[in-house]
């Protein structure tokens, strides 16, 4: 499972982090859309943990995807 986090702008202007998760083998940019899962939360070290929970939590919930991901080169 690959990740980013960036901070992006929410609505009204209020900063957020967002959260991204993709198999491997591709990076953020090569790797199509429809394989992205997306969250964004609260900017600041509260968000930070909320968001290691999600991607802990995306990591359990589909173990076979990200263990197999390495093998999608097609």
């Amino acid at each position: 499972m690959r990740y980013r986090v960036e901070g992006v702008s929410g609505d009204e202007g209020v900063k957020k982090l967002r959260c991204t998760v993709w198999p491997e083998p591709f990076n953020f940019y090569r790797t199509p859309e429809e394989e992205k899962e997306k969250a964004d939360f609260e900017f600041g070290e509260n968000g930070v943990t909320e968001a290691i929970a999600w991607m802990n939590d995306r990591l359990c919930a589909e173990k076979d995807r990200w263990e197999h991901a390495g093998e999608n080169w097609d």
